[in-house]
């Protein structure tokens, strides 16, 4: 890479827009140059729904960066999650005949795929592939078999996508602050680098983002995203929910929610002797009898769909056994009290809650943008659309060679 090069990651989220600017030395060090957090307004579930307010978030976090890393940027990587993220396998195939496999093989695979994936959906663009698998007659391979004598090969990859107006908005979003954004990085993708090691990466884990309006599962094997989904649900649809049941307001509903023990084992705390929702939580609403069997069975009703909806995306997966066993949950919402029991009751195995290890405060803040810096700045090798990288550098593997333009 480049020595000195500055770049630019930011975060589209529901609650905060989080922008963090760095420099790479000659020695591939990286230094983190300044950070900033900022209200996030205009944006939903990572689209654009209102353009100006969108604009004027995006312009006053970068604004912001810039300024504490005296620096003007031109072009950013941007990291979101969207409902509309289609995530779709394709195994392809080709008869060897004894001969090697070349270079020239794989690749033909791969732009087969790349073609088909385009003429299905003409709507969608492509913002990432992942290889997770190569079978040489009959056997597994982890890394390319180049030059491996064979009769016939398969390769397994995973295209993410996005509709293709979202990713206009977002540009548009973008144009108007005068930047370029320079290639676009799924969310689940950047935190499972970030908080998983290469290991668990490599064996097989299940990521389960808990976020304000939305819940993504990740699905890894073979240091591969294999399987993604977004469901348009998080948890401020348990305060709406209890607000709606119970006649409460969204500040009384959200004191409940923030402190009541989701394991639903053990909610002392905020119900009387007499099994009532104490007189305390009425902030501004007239005191009533709210029994806690209502407020549990609301939020209980609630656990179960999002629940099902995790369940039935592992059961259709090829290594179900293996997500269900490494199963993990993160982002803000995940912190709700003993969240990670209910998961671990619901799917009879231990759900562990992940958050980053540093006891930076302000690093805990950033992990989704410090896994897009790893992956920006390293390359990741089953990745078959890579950030561009500088052309003398070892670390963009074959598939990113392939495919190092993305259109």
């Amino acid at each position: 890479m480049a020595s000195n090069l500055t770049k630019a990651i930011i975060e589209l989220g529901n609650i905060k827009i989080k922008c963090i600017i760095f420099k790479v030395n000659e020695n591939n060090e990286v230094e983190i140059l300044s950070s900033s957090r900022n209200k996030s307004e205009g944006i939903h579930n990572g689209t654009v729904v209102n353009l100006a307010k969108a604009t004027n978030a995006i312009r006053f976090c970068i604004s912001s960066a810039e300024k504490e890393a005296k620096t003007s940027l031109k072009k950013i990587s941007v990291i979101l999650e969207q409902p509309e993220f289609l995530c779709t396998k394709f195994s392809k195939h080709k008869k060897i005949n004894g001969s090697k496999i070349l270079k020239d093989d794989i690749e033909f695979l791969l732009k087969d795929a790349k073609k088909q994936v385009i003429l299905n959906d003409d709507k969608q663009s492509i913002i990432h592939i992942f290889n997770h698998n190569y079978i040489v007659d009959g056997k597994k391979f982890d890394d390319e078999p180049i030059d491996v004598f064979a009769d016939y090969l398969s390769h397994e990859m995973t295209f993410v996508t996005m509709p293709k107006n979202n990713i206009k908005n977002i540009n548009q979003a973008f144009i108007d602050c005068d930047i370029e954004i320079e290639r676009f990085i799924s969310t689940t993708f950047a935190l499972a680098v970030k908080l998983f090691d290469r290991d668990l990466l490599q064996s097989g884990c299940s990521l389960i983002d808990i976020g304000y309006e939305k819940i993504s599962l990740g699905l890894f094997k073979n240091l591969a995203l294999i399987h993604s989904i977004t469901f348009p649900v998080g948890t401020h649809h348990f305060t709406k929910d209890i607000s709606k049941v119970c006649s409460l307001t969204l500040q009384e509903s959200e004191k409940i929610k923030n402190e009541m023990d989701f394991s639903l084992k053990n909610n002392n705390k905020i119900f009387d002797d007499k099994e009532i929702l104490k007189s305390s939580y009425f902030i501004t609403s007239s005191f009533r009898k709210i029994s806690k069997s209502l407020i549990l069975n609301v939020v209980k009703s609630r656990l179960d769909e999002i629940s099902e909806m995790i369940k039935k995306q592992v059961l259709l997966s090829e290594y179900n056994s293996i997500y269900n066993s490494n199963m993990f949950i993160a982002g803000g919402g995940s912190k709700l009290n003993n969240l990670e029991q209910y998961f671990s009751d619901f799917f009879s195995t231990n759900v562990k809650y992940l958050e980053c290890e540093s006891k930076n405060e302000n690093e805990k803040n950033f992990v989704s943008c410090l896994g897009a810096l790893k992956i920006i700045n390293d390359g990741w090798e089953t990745e078959a659309i890579p950030e561009p990288i500088d052309k003398n550098s070892q670390k963009l593997s074959f598939l990113g060679r392939i495919f190092g333009n993305r259109s």
